[in-house]
Protein backbone atom coordinates (compact mmCIF):
# COMPACT_ATOMS: atom_id res chain seq x y z
CA UNK A 1 0.00 0.00 0.00
CA UNK A 2 1.24 3.61 -0.88
CA UNK A 3 3.05 5.17 1.32
CA UNK A 4 0.68 8.37 2.63
CA UNK A 5 2.79 11.66 3.01
CA UNK A 6 0.56 14.36 2.23
CA UNK A 7 -2.20 16.85 3.94
CA UNK A 8 -4.98 18.10 1.49
CA UNK A 9 -6.31 21.46 2.28
CA UNK A 10 -9.24 22.14 0.22
CA UNK A 11 -9.70 25.81 -0.20
CA UNK A 12 -13.76 26.76 -0.01
CA UNK A 13 -14.23 30.00 1.46
CA UNK A 14 -15.55 32.18 -1.44
CA UNK A 15 -18.70 34.22 -1.28
CA UNK A 16 -19.93 32.36 -4.92
CA UNK A 17 -20.66 36.08 -6.37
CA UNK A 18 -20.31 35.41 -9.94
CA UNK A 19 -22.73 32.56 -9.93
CA UNK A 20 -25.33 34.76 -9.40
CA UNK A 21 -26.78 33.08 -6.04
CA UNK A 22 -27.02 29.60 -5.78
CA UNK A 23 -23.78 28.32 -3.72
CA UNK A 24 -21.31 26.76 -6.55
CA UNK A 25 -20.03 24.10 -3.97
CA UNK A 26 -23.35 22.60 -3.31
CA UNK A 27 -24.32 22.45 -6.53
CA UNK A 28 -24.97 18.97 -7.80
CA UNK A 29 -22.74 17.24 -11.12
CA UNK A 30 -24.19 13.89 -11.09
CA UNK A 31 -26.06 13.89 -7.85
CA UNK A 32 -23.11 14.69 -5.86
CA UNK A 33 -22.09 18.54 -4.76
CA UNK A 34 -19.15 20.02 -6.36
CA UNK A 35 -17.08 20.03 -2.92
CA UNK A 36 -17.84 16.58 -2.39
CA UNK A 37 -16.83 15.59 -5.49
CA UNK A 38 -13.35 17.51 -4.88
CA UNK A 39 -13.13 16.45 -1.14
CA UNK A 40 -13.60 12.78 -2.42
CA UNK A 41 -10.96 12.93 -5.39
CA UNK A 42 -8.03 14.30 -2.70
CA UNK A 43 -9.23 11.16 -0.41
CA UNK A 44 -8.92 9.18 -3.06
CA UNK A 45 -5.22 9.63 -3.44
CA UNK A 46 -2.91 7.62 -2.17
CA UNK A 47 -0.83 10.03 -0.96
CA UNK A 48 -2.62 11.85 0.91
CA UNK A 49 -3.06 11.10 4.59
CA UNK A 50 -5.24 13.68 5.82
CA UNK A 51 -8.22 16.07 4.58
CA UNK A 52 -8.38 19.74 5.56
CA UNK A 53 -11.32 21.48 4.36
CA UNK A 54 -11.24 25.74 4.79
CA UNK A 55 -14.28 27.43 4.42
CA UNK A 56 -16.19 30.98 5.59
CA UNK A 57 -16.33 31.14 9.47
CA UNK A 58 -19.71 31.05 9.69
CA UNK A 59 -20.35 27.99 7.72
CA UNK A 60 -17.53 25.69 9.23
CA UNK A 61 -20.70 23.90 11.62
CA UNK A 62 -23.11 23.51 8.39
CA UNK A 63 -19.75 22.17 6.40
CA UNK A 64 -18.72 19.88 9.36
CA UNK A 65 -22.54 18.20 9.66
CA UNK A 66 -22.71 17.26 5.86
CA UNK A 67 -22.74 13.43 6.07
CA UNK A 68 -19.80 13.27 2.98
CA UNK A 69 -17.80 15.54 5.16
CA UNK A 70 -17.91 13.18 7.74
CA UNK A 71 -17.53 10.42 5.91
CA UNK A 72 -13.89 11.34 4.80
CA UNK A 73 -13.16 12.53 8.06
CA UNK A 74 -12.07 15.99 7.40
CA UNK A 75 -10.63 18.31 9.39
CA UNK A 76 -12.94 21.54 9.05
CA UNK A 77 -11.41 25.32 9.87
CA UNK A 78 -12.30 28.84 9.02
CA UNK A 79 -10.90 30.58 6.84
CA UNK A 80 -9.71 34.59 6.24
CA UNK A 81 -10.82 36.82 3.74
CA UNK A 82 -8.17 36.09 1.22
CA UNK A 83 -7.27 33.33 -0.11
CA UNK A 84 -3.88 33.14 1.45
CA UNK A 85 -5.22 33.69 4.82
CA UNK A 86 -7.55 30.55 4.11
CA UNK A 87 -4.44 28.49 3.06
CA UNK A 88 -2.42 29.75 5.62
CA UNK A 89 -5.25 28.49 8.34
CA UNK A 90 -4.86 25.13 6.77
CA UNK A 91 -1.22 25.06 6.80
CA UNK A 92 -0.77 25.76 10.50
CA UNK A 93 -3.68 22.62 10.64
CA UNK A 94 -1.17 20.42 8.61
CA UNK A 95 1.48 17.97 10.01
CA UNK A 96 2.83 16.22 7.18
CA UNK A 97 6.07 16.14 4.91
CA UNK A 98 4.04 17.50 1.82
CA UNK A 99 1.14 20.02 1.52
CA UNK A 100 -1.06 20.37 -1.41
CA UNK A 101 -4.02 23.13 -1.93
CA UNK A 102 -6.61 22.70 -3.84
CA UNK A 103 -9.44 24.61 -5.03
CA UNK A 104 -12.74 23.26 -3.86
CA UNK A 105 -14.89 24.24 -6.66
CA UNK A 106 -12.48 21.67 -9.19
CA UNK A 107 -14.75 19.01 -9.16
CA UNK A 108 -13.46 16.80 -11.62
CA UNK A 109 -9.33 16.63 -10.46
CA UNK A 110 -8.20 13.38 -10.92
CA UNK A 111 -6.18 11.12 -8.87
CA UNK A 112 -3.78 10.53 -10.71
CA UNK A 113 -3.03 14.40 -11.10
CA UNK A 114 -3.05 14.72 -7.53
CA UNK A 115 -0.56 11.98 -6.95
CA UNK A 116 1.50 13.41 -9.44
CA UNK A 117 1.75 16.64 -8.29
CA UNK A 118 2.32 15.19 -3.80
CA UNK A 119 5.05 12.98 -5.67
CA UNK A 120 6.74 16.07 -7.60
CA UNK A 121 6.64 18.33 -4.41
CA UNK A 122 7.85 15.74 -2.89
CA UNK A 123 10.98 15.20 -4.96
CA UNK A 124 11.32 18.78 -5.92
CA UNK A 125 10.04 20.91 -3.66
CA UNK A 126 6.79 22.54 -5.09
CA UNK A 127 4.71 21.39 -8.28
CA UNK A 128 1.44 22.29 -10.07
CA UNK A 129 -0.48 20.94 -12.87
CA UNK A 130 -0.43 23.44 -16.09
CA UNK A 131 -2.40 24.10 -19.41
CA UNK A 132 -0.89 24.91 -22.32
CA UNK A 133 -2.82 28.05 -24.07
CA UNK A 134 -4.67 27.28 -27.06
CA UNK A 135 -6.66 30.43 -27.58
CA UNK A 136 -5.01 33.90 -29.57
CA UNK A 137 -4.06 36.48 -27.17
CA UNK A 138 -5.16 40.30 -27.38
CA UNK A 139 -4.04 43.01 -25.10
CA UNK A 140 -6.44 45.97 -25.53
CA UNK A 141 -4.92 49.30 -24.92
CA UNK A 142 -7.38 52.37 -23.91
CA UNK A 143 -8.38 53.67 -27.52
CA UNK A 144 -9.66 49.47 -27.64
CA UNK A 145 -7.31 48.06 -29.87
CA UNK A 146 -6.27 44.71 -29.93
CA UNK A 147 -2.59 44.02 -29.85
CA UNK A 148 -1.33 40.47 -30.34
CA UNK A 149 0.31 38.64 -27.43
CA UNK A 150 3.07 35.88 -27.70
CA UNK A 151 1.79 32.92 -26.40
CA UNK A 152 4.77 30.56 -26.27
CA UNK A 153 5.91 29.39 -22.69
CA UNK A 154 2.48 30.80 -21.35
CA UNK A 155 0.51 28.23 -19.62
CA UNK A 156 -2.67 28.26 -17.83
CA UNK A 157 -2.18 26.90 -13.76
CA UNK A 158 -4.59 24.39 -12.45
CA UNK A 159 -4.43 22.62 -8.63
CA UNK A 160 -3.51 20.78 -6.47
CA UNK A 161 -0.75 23.22 -6.16
CA UNK A 162 1.99 21.01 -3.49
CA UNK A 163 4.88 22.00 -1.89
CA UNK A 164 7.17 20.68 1.18
CA UNK A 165 5.36 21.76 4.19
CA UNK A 166 8.93 23.47 5.47
CA UNK A 167 9.28 25.52 2.00
CA UNK A 168 5.18 26.81 2.06
CA UNK A 169 5.17 27.45 6.15
CA UNK A 170 8.80 29.33 5.19
CA UNK A 171 7.28 31.48 2.34
CA UNK A 172 3.75 32.07 4.15
CA UNK A 173 6.02 33.63 7.28
CA UNK A 174 7.83 35.92 4.84
CA UNK A 175 4.96 37.29 2.15
CA UNK A 176 1.88 35.22 3.41
CA UNK A 177 1.09 38.41 5.71
CA UNK A 178 1.39 41.18 3.56
CA UNK A 179 -0.86 43.55 1.31
CA UNK A 180 -0.05 41.83 -1.74
CA UNK A 181 -2.95 39.19 -2.67
CA UNK A 182 -1.48 36.14 -3.90
CA UNK A 183 -3.65 34.41 -6.66
CA UNK A 184 -1.64 30.89 -5.94
CA UNK A 185 0.83 29.29 -3.50
CA UNK A 186 3.12 28.83 -6.71
CA UNK A 187 3.26 32.74 -7.44
CA UNK A 188 3.64 33.02 -3.17
CA UNK A 189 6.48 30.42 -3.76
CA UNK A 190 8.27 32.15 -6.86
CA UNK A 191 8.64 35.28 -5.15
CA UNK A 192 9.84 33.43 -1.87
CA UNK A 193 12.67 31.89 -4.35
CA UNK A 194 11.21 28.01 -4.58
CA UNK A 195 11.30 27.51 -7.72
CA UNK A 196 7.65 25.28 -9.03
CA UNK A 197 7.52 22.82 -11.08
CA UNK A 198 5.13 22.72 -14.02
CA UNK A 199 3.50 19.15 -14.26
CA UNK A 200 0.75 18.08 -17.54
CA UNK A 201 -2.78 19.15 -16.81
CA UNK A 202 -6.05 18.03 -17.19
CA UNK A 203 -8.54 19.30 -19.37
CA UNK A 204 -11.54 18.26 -17.19
CA UNK A 205 -9.78 19.87 -14.15
CA UNK A 206 -11.89 22.98 -14.66
CA UNK A 207 -12.72 25.76 -11.75
CA UNK A 208 -16.58 26.09 -11.28
CA UNK A 209 -17.04 30.21 -11.21
CA UNK A 210 -19.64 30.63 -13.37
CA UNK A 211 -23.07 29.06 -14.19
CA UNK A 212 -21.65 28.21 -17.70
CA UNK A 213 -18.89 25.84 -16.21
CA UNK A 214 -21.14 24.20 -14.07
CA UNK A 215 -23.03 23.08 -17.11
CA UNK A 216 -19.37 22.30 -18.63
CA UNK A 217 -18.28 20.17 -15.50
CA UNK A 218 -21.64 17.94 -16.00
CA UNK A 219 -20.78 17.25 -19.41
CA UNK A 220 -17.23 16.40 -18.76
CA UNK A 221 -18.71 13.55 -15.93
CA UNK A 222 -20.77 12.11 -18.67
CA UNK A 223 -23.62 11.39 -16.35
CA UNK A 224 -27.10 12.20 -14.96
CA UNK A 225 -28.02 12.23 -11.10
CA UNK A 226 -29.28 8.45 -11.88
CA UNK A 227 -26.10 7.07 -13.49
CA UNK A 228 -24.07 8.38 -10.40
CA UNK A 229 -26.11 6.35 -8.01
CA UNK A 230 -24.19 3.48 -6.70
CA UNK A 231 -24.13 -0.16 -8.31
CA UNK A 232 -24.74 -3.03 -5.73
CA UNK A 233 -23.52 -6.79 -6.54
CA UNK A 234 -24.74 -9.69 -4.75
CA UNK A 235 -23.02 -13.19 -4.61
CA UNK A 236 -23.08 -16.57 -2.33
CA UNK A 237 -20.24 -19.18 -2.56
CA UNK A 238 -20.11 -22.15 -0.77
CA UNK A 239 -16.96 -25.07 -0.19
CA UNK A 240 -16.96 -28.17 1.41
CA UNK A 241 -14.36 -28.88 4.00
CA UNK A 242 -11.10 -30.95 2.64
CA UNK A 243 -8.79 -33.40 4.43
CA UNK A 244 -6.11 -30.97 4.89
CA UNK A 245 -6.13 -28.28 7.45
CA UNK A 246 -4.74 -24.46 6.76
CA UNK A 247 -8.22 -22.94 6.89
CA UNK A 248 -8.37 -19.77 3.94
CA UNK A 249 -11.21 -17.15 5.11
CA UNK A 250 -11.89 -13.64 4.42
CA UNK A 251 -7.82 -13.15 3.22
CA UNK A 252 -6.95 -14.39 6.84
CA UNK A 253 -5.15 -17.66 7.63
CA UNK A 254 -6.38 -20.30 11.04
CA UNK A 255 -4.01 -22.78 10.57
CA UNK A 256 -5.93 -25.01 13.04
CA UNK A 257 -9.11 -25.33 11.03
CA UNK A 258 -9.77 -28.31 8.12
CA UNK A 259 -9.00 -26.23 4.54
CA UNK A 260 -12.27 -25.64 2.41
CA UNK A 261 -12.07 -27.88 -0.97
CA UNK A 262 -11.75 -26.00 -4.43
CA UNK A 263 -9.37 -25.14 -6.97
CA UNK A 264 -7.93 -22.07 -5.35
CA UNK A 265 -7.39 -21.56 -1.91
CA UNK A 266 -11.15 -22.18 -1.36
CA UNK A 267 -11.71 -18.87 0.46
CA UNK A 268 -15.35 -18.44 0.29
CA UNK A 269 -15.68 -14.96 1.53
CA UNK A 270 -13.00 -13.60 -0.91
CA UNK A 271 -14.51 -15.53 -3.50
CA UNK A 272 -18.38 -13.81 -2.74
CA UNK A 273 -16.77 -10.48 -2.52
CA UNK A 274 -15.18 -10.71 -6.23
CA UNK A 275 -18.30 -12.17 -7.58
CA UNK A 276 -20.63 -9.33 -6.21
CA UNK A 277 -17.91 -6.70 -7.67
CA UNK A 278 -17.77 -8.23 -11.24
CA UNK A 279 -22.02 -8.81 -10.62
CA UNK A 280 -21.95 -5.03 -9.86
CA UNK A 281 -19.75 -3.61 -12.73
CA UNK A 282 -22.00 -5.72 -15.50
CA UNK A 283 -18.67 -7.97 -15.48
CA UNK A 284 -18.56 -11.97 -16.21
CA UNK A 285 -18.98 -13.83 -13.16
CA UNK A 286 -15.90 -15.47 -11.51
CA UNK A 287 -16.13 -19.00 -13.17
CA UNK A 288 -15.77 -17.58 -16.25
CA UNK A 289 -13.20 -15.06 -15.07
CA UNK A 290 -10.67 -18.06 -13.97
CA UNK A 291 -12.03 -20.95 -15.09
CA UNK A 292 -11.15 -23.81 -12.05
CA UNK A 293 -9.48 -26.13 -15.41
CA UNK A 294 -6.86 -23.50 -15.24
CA UNK A 295 -3.71 -24.94 -13.80
CA UNK A 296 -2.44 -21.43 -13.58
CA UNK A 297 -4.84 -20.69 -10.42
CA UNK A 298 -4.56 -24.26 -8.72
CA UNK A 299 -4.21 -23.21 -5.13
CA UNK A 300 -3.69 -19.71 -5.64
CA UNK A 301 -4.03 -17.02 -3.05
CA UNK A 302 -7.70 -15.66 -3.41
CA UNK A 303 -6.30 -12.54 -2.22
CA UNK A 304 -4.84 -12.54 -5.82
CA UNK A 305 -8.27 -13.22 -7.66
CA UNK A 306 -9.74 -10.24 -5.77
CA UNK A 307 -6.94 -8.28 -6.81
CA UNK A 308 -7.02 -9.08 -10.32
CA UNK A 309 -11.15 -8.66 -10.02
CA UNK A 310 -10.85 -5.26 -8.18
CA UNK A 311 -8.70 -3.72 -11.89
CA UNK A 312 -11.37 -5.21 -13.64
CA UNK A 313 -13.99 -3.06 -12.29
CA UNK A 314 -11.49 -0.34 -12.07
CA UNK A 315 -10.84 -0.28 -15.67
CA UNK A 316 -14.41 -0.15 -15.84
CA UNK A 317 -14.74 3.16 -14.03
CA UNK A 318 -15.85 1.65 -10.96
CA UNK A 319 -14.15 1.59 -7.35
CA UNK A 320 -15.51 -0.61 -4.27
CA UNK A 321 -17.57 1.69 -1.56
CA UNK A 322 -19.06 -0.89 0.56
CA UNK A 323 -18.94 -4.66 1.39
CA UNK A 324 -21.33 -6.36 3.98
CA UNK A 325 -20.26 -9.95 4.17
CA UNK A 326 -22.20 -13.34 6.43
CA UNK A 327 -20.44 -16.49 7.26
CA UNK A 328 -22.49 -19.51 7.66
CA UNK A 329 -20.96 -22.70 9.45
CA UNK A 330 -20.88 -24.75 12.67
CA UNK A 331 -17.42 -24.17 12.24
CA UNK A 332 -14.99 -23.24 12.99
CA UNK A 333 -15.90 -20.85 15.96
CA UNK A 334 -15.68 -17.19 14.59
CA UNK A 335 -15.48 -15.02 18.01
CA UNK A 336 -14.95 -11.35 18.27
CA UNK A 337 -10.93 -11.28 17.52
CA UNK A 338 -11.69 -13.93 14.40
CA UNK A 339 -14.32 -11.43 12.66
CA UNK A 340 -12.58 -8.67 13.27
CA UNK A 341 -9.11 -9.70 11.62
CA UNK A 342 -11.44 -10.64 8.60
CA UNK A 343 -13.27 -7.04 8.59
CA UNK A 344 -9.64 -5.43 9.03
CA UNK A 345 -8.26 -7.18 6.01
CA UNK A 346 -10.93 -6.93 3.75
CA UNK A 347 -10.72 -3.46 4.17
CA UNK A 348 -7.12 -3.75 3.30
CA UNK A 349 -7.98 -5.99 0.35
CA UNK A 350 -11.24 -3.10 -1.00
CA UNK A 351 -8.97 0.03 0.06
CA UNK A 352 -12.01 0.68 2.36
CA UNK A 353 -12.00 2.23 5.76
CA UNK A 354 -13.31 -0.68 8.17
CA UNK A 355 -16.47 1.64 9.24
CA UNK A 356 -17.56 0.51 5.45
CA UNK A 357 -16.68 -2.99 5.92
CA UNK A 358 -19.70 -5.57 7.28
CA UNK A 359 -18.51 -9.25 8.77
CA UNK A 360 -20.73 -11.36 10.82
CA UNK A 361 -21.36 -15.25 10.99
CA UNK A 362 -23.35 -18.02 11.72
CA UNK A 363 -23.60 -21.56 12.99
CA UNK A 364 -26.11 -22.53 10.63
CA UNK A 365 -28.22 -23.81 13.76
CA UNK A 366 -28.22 -27.40 12.23
CA UNK A 367 -29.69 -26.79 9.24
CA UNK A 368 -28.07 -27.56 5.67
CA UNK A 369 -23.96 -29.02 5.55
CA UNK A 370 -22.85 -25.27 6.82
CA UNK A 371 -24.90 -26.01 10.40
CA UNK A 372 -23.71 -29.97 10.59
CA UNK A 373 -20.27 -28.64 9.83
CA UNK A 374 -19.54 -30.10 6.29
CA UNK A 375 -18.60 -26.86 4.72
CA UNK A 376 -18.76 -23.33 4.98
CA UNK A 377 -20.95 -20.74 2.95
CA UNK A 378 -20.54 -16.75 2.31
CA UNK A 379 -22.72 -14.14 1.28
CA UNK A 380 -21.63 -10.58 0.24
CA UNK A 381 -23.06 -7.13 -0.66
CA UNK A 382 -20.78 -4.96 -2.23
CA UNK A 383 -21.58 -1.44 -3.28
CA UNK A 384 -19.35 0.09 -6.05
CA UNK A 385 -19.65 4.18 -6.96
CA UNK A 386 -17.97 6.08 -10.20
CA UNK A 387 -14.06 6.96 -10.10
Amino acid sequence: MTEAFADAIVVAAGSSRRMGGPDKLLEPIGGRPVLAWSLGAMADAPSVARLILVTARERVAEMASLPWVRELDATVLPGGTRRQDSVAAGLAASGSDVVLVHDGARPLVSVETVEAVAQAARQHGAALPVLPLVDSLKRVGPDGRALPVDRAGLFRAQTPQGARRDLLTSAFAALGGSDHEWTDEAALLEAHGVPVRGLPGDPRNIKVTEPADLETARAFAGRDEEAAWPRYGSATDLHPFGPQDGLALGGIQLPDAPRLFGHSDGDVVLHAIADACLGAAGLPDLGRQFSASDPLTGGVDSAALLGAVLASVVAEGWRPASADVSIVGARPRLGGRRLEAIRQRLGELLDLPVERVGVRASTGNLSGDEGYGLAISASALVGLVRR
